[in-house]
Parts: structure tokens; C-alpha cells; sequence
């Protein structure tokens, strides 16, 4: 399968081969990318037998753009990537994210989980990929599914929320500490009056509630989904959600969690350099396919406007674009 220059090629040839047409089509080149992320979304099905939907957000080659979090609006890219899938296929859902609302990802999980269960009372057919970062929100997508395939150098993120780009458990343990030394000793009431002074009214409260949420909707989804079936679910469930949220751990919001240490808090990670065919034989081929795929993803990001993409294997979609109405592509 091709590399990351590869891929580039490929985009480059086909631009050239419809150079004549330039003068028509003048987002030729943004068509050159999606031709060749679409025939790479096709392979990979062709080889899962699953459905796939990717989910793609551009915050590193675009790090200024507002709305490549997740949101409320995403709904809409799913609910068009969702519709005339063979749902009992299942799904792969490939992620790359840095997060978002917290009941925006519940509201989005929900809808998925909807869509590839045979009924109420079944696990969601539903895994996740991570080719490279699945951060906080995207985190916790990943911890609603069955199981979790990441790379050697990918990594998923805390759970910890944030609340107007604050981290909520900062903000308690500041409150607290300000709380012993301010009891401790009086004198530090002015120090303190200044930092705490910041704080609106109801945000401390606001920062309980939402590490609350967060908590409880990823506790629970790895004991539903996850560890269904498996004894000491709950407690495997809350164990994870204790790693994911540890402040003085993790230290920093945006820390790395890669694959071995997913392995050691108890998510059922598997790596994708590790995969094996139905002869349980290396499968090369399912490797170099995700990367392949996300490789196309980082050139759409990086050369086109798009700061989003949500689509499935038939190339059926959203893309949304640097523009004040954003375009949407199937």
C-alpha cells in the first residue's frame, strides 16, 4: 500500500491527467484528493466487510479554525454517512479529533449506538480506530465502542473536562488548596482573593457537574458496551475512568496515552500492526489500508479547505470548508 508520498503522487497525477480541464473545474485539485481518499475508503471495506465512517477534524493544519471540536452539528455528517448502510455490517469508525461538547459526544454516541445494534438489549456492533489521536471527547467515542484499535504511535488523551478551555479539576483542587492554606494561614486571604476572584458564580459548580457527566456517561459505556457480559464490569469501568481522569497523572489536558498504557488501565486495545486474517497470518494489507486512508485525510486537510470530514465508504458525507456556508460533499 502507498505511503504518505506516495498518496501525494497519486493526487499529483491525477491533478496533471485534468490539467486541461482546469479552466472549467476550478476545485480540481481538492477533486484529485477525494478521488483517491474515496478509492482507498472502498479497499478498506472491501476488505473489513464492514462499513466505515471516518471522522476527521483538521485542529493540527489548522489550528486557528473555529468549530473543529466536536459539536451538535456533527449529527448531520453521521446522519448523511449512516443512511442506506447495511447496518448489520457493523461499523468501523475511524477517529481524529481533539474533542469537544461533552453532550454533543453523548448525543452522537447515542445515535450511533442506535443504528448498529440488532436491538435494545445487543452491544453496538461499533469499533473504533485511532490512526493517530483520539483526544478527550474522542477519548470517550472510543471508550463507547467494543473495542479499540490503535497504532504504535497513536495515542488517546484524558477525560477531564474543560470548561471555557479551563481544566475543571484544576479549577477544584485550586479552590481546595486556596481553602487549606487560606485556614492554614490568613495572611494569604489577599493572594487568594485574586485568583479566586475570577471565578463567575455557579463555575465551581459547573466544573463538578461536568466532571459528573463526563465520568458517568464513559463509566457507563464501558460497562454496557465494553465489558458487557464480563464479570466485575463496573469496577473494570471505573478503574479506567479513574486513569483517564487522574489530574496529578496526567498532569496536562492534551497528554498522550499511548497503546501500552491503554493496555495497562484495561481498555481493549488492539494494534493494528498486530492484526491477523481469518489464517491468523500478519495482515499487512488491513494495516496499510488505515494508514493509507489517513494519509489522504492529513492531504484533504492540509491542501484543501476542508477543516472536517465525516464520511463512509461510498464517499457519501460532509465536508466542511473555510467559508462562511460551508459546502457539503457526497
Amino acid at each position: 500500500m502507498p505511503n504518505w508520498n506516495e498518496v501525494l503522487q497519486q493526487i499529483q497525477q491525477v491533478q496533471a491527467q485534468n490539467l486541461a480541464l482546469a479552466t472549467q473545474h476550478q476545485n480540481i485539485a481538492n477533486n484529485a484528493i477525494a478521488l483517491i481518499r474515496h478509492e482507498y475508503l472502498k479497499q478498506l471495506h472491501a476488505k473489513t466487510n464492514r462499513n466505515i465512517i471516518a471522522y476527521y477534524s483538521g485542529w493540527l493544519s489548522k489550528p486557528n479554525v473555529f468549530g473543529t471540536e466536536i459539536t451538535d452539528e456533527d449529527k448531520n455528517g453521521f446522519m448523511m454517512a449512516v443512511h442506506k448502510l447495511d447496518r448489520s455490517k457493523g461499523l468501523d469508525l475511524i477517529l481524529h479529533t481533539p474533542g469537544g461538547h461533552i453532550t454533543s459526544t453523548q448525543s452522537i454516541v447515542d445515535y450511533l449506538q442506535k443504528m448498529f445494534r440488532k436491538d435494545r438489549n445487543s452491544v453496538p456492533d461499533i469499533r473504533a480506530v485511532v490512526p493517530q489521536m483520539a483526544m478527550s471527547a474522542g477519548t470517550m467515542i472510543a471508550c463507547s465502542c467494543k473495542e479499540i484499535w490503535i497504532g504504535k504511535h497513536s495515542n488517546l488523551g484524558p477525560i477531564d473536562p474543560q470548561l471555557q478551555g479551563v481544566p475543571t479539576y484544576g479549577v477544584l483542587k485550586e479552590f481546595e488548596q486556596a481553602c487549606r492554606e487560606v485556614k492554614k494561614d490568613p495572611s494569604k486571604i489577599p493572594i487568594w482573593q485574586t485568583i479566586i476572584g475570577q471565578y463567575r458564580p455557579t463555575f465551581l459548580s459547573r466544573c463538578q457537574n461536568a466532571i459528573a457527566l463526563s465520568n458517568t456517561f464513559v463509566r457507563q459505556q464501558l460497562a454496557a458496551v465494553m465489558f458487557n457480559g464480563e464479570p466485575n464490569a463496573k469496577r473494570k469501568a471505573a478503574q479506567i475512568v479513574k486513569s483517564l481522569t487522574h489530574y496529578a497523572k496526567n498532569r496536562t489536558h492534551d497528554r498522550h496515552i499511548h497503546y501500552e498504557e491503554c493496555q495497562e488501565m484495561g481498555l481493549k486495545v488492539k494494534l493494528i500492526e498486530e492484526a491477523t486474517d481469518e489464517n491468523g497470518q500478519k495482515d499487512v494489507v488491513f494495516q496499510d489500508l488505515i494508514l493509507t486512508v489517513h494519509h489522504c485525510y492529513m492531504h484533504t486537510l492540509m491542501n484543501t479547505p476542508s477543516y472536517k470530514v465525516i464520511e463512509n465508504h461510498l464517499g457519501t458525507g460532509i465536508s466542511k470548508n473555510q467559508t462562511p456556508n460551508p459546502q457539503r460533499q457526497t
